[in-house]
């Protein structure tokens, strides 16, 4: 009998030992914690854990950068430390990197604190900045579009041009195309991709850049990159970057183009076409169509002020 109480006992202290919150107390730690890092290189890989592979090289760049300029571990870091950092960001980054290397920051703290490896969540004292909405400033017109397209020489980079405007696709949806994503519809084609939260989206091609794609097929295996390197992988998003530059300045943009402009311009150009915007947040795989709706007002064609008495 004693010994059945002590295996009872003994028991009891074991779940005891793991019950780290209970309800009669409001969510307060009534047991032992366990560590789930115990250092800041765990902690950050715990974070990153999961994320897309882009979002965890923009993160962990930010963080090294955060980490070297304080010269401290995370646990001694303050928050007067934090604001003498991020006051010191805008003169080398444009706003939105600004915003996301303080989001970042931000993100980094918070996990920090819920997982029990920071005293303190001095993240929460930061405030995000708010910048001037630039998006119609980064909106091409369909004659420019067209022209950077037309005058591209190369039938790959043409082919990658077409497909970031007809589909538009992120750059690193662009550079993960494998010939497996596509599918023959009718006279044209589709193209299926994992894009940003790990969501996957299948958009149609229009005939005129589905066979600019066909072409660049040479007995190419289903797990081969539509878009190839010249060692035969995958492009990187740099290389696609360059690309983009290079075009667009061979048609004489005078702007700071990037591949995202071309998605800017898929948005833009559908929606004064009269594309319902559902159709185009679904293409876009935007989460909110609050998002899509963005586009609606950087170039609005109508406006209460046309119905005044003028």
């Amino acid at each position: 009998m004693s010994d059945d109480r002590s295996e009872s006992c003994a028991e009891l202290s074991t779940i005891s030992a793991i019950i780290m919150r209970s309800p009669e107390s409001g969510g307060e730690v009534v047991g032992p914690v366990v560590q789930q890092a115990d250092t800041d290189d765990q902690l950050i890989e715990l974070w990153l854990h999961g994320r897309p592979d882009h979002t965890q090289r923009a993160y962990r760049r930010e963080i090294v950068r955060f980490l070297e300029a304080t010269n401290k571990p995370l646990r001694l870091i303050r928050l007067i430390e934090i604001q003498n950092y991020t006051d010191d960001i805008p003169s080398c980054l444009k706003p939105s990197s600004v915003k996301r290397a303080m989001s970042a920051i931000k993100s980094l703290f918070a996990f920090g604190f819920r997982l029990g490896y920071l005293t303190f969540d001095i993240g929460r004292a930061m405030k995000l900045p708010t910048f001037r909405d630039e998006l119609a400033d980064r909106i091409l017109s369909e004659v420019d579009v067209l022209r950077i397209i037309s005058l591209e020489p190369q039938p790959r980079n043409r082919a990658i041009l077409l497909t970031l405007y007809a589909g538009g696709f992120r750059v690193s949806e662009i550079c993960s195309i494998k010939w497996r994503h596509l599918q023959d519809r009718d006279a044209a084609g589709q193209i299926t991709v994992h894009g940003k939260g790990g969501k996957t989206r299948t958009v149609l091609m229009p005939q005129a850049v589905w066979e600019a794609l066909l072409k660049l097929r040479d007995r190419d295996s289903s797990e081969a990159p539509v878009f190839r390197s010249r060692k035969k992988g995958h492009l990187d998003e740099s290389a696609v970057w360059r690309i983009v530059s290079k075009a667009s300045a061979r048609a004489g943009i005078d702007k700071n183009v990037s591949c995202h402009w071309f998605r800017h311009a898929h948005a833009s150009h559908a929606l004064d076409r009269g594309c319902p915007i559902h159709l185009v947040q679904a293409t876009l795989g935007h989460s909110s169509i609050s998002t899509t709706g963005r586009y609606l007002h950087a170039r609005p064609t109508d406006s209460s002020g046309n119905y005044l008495p003028f």
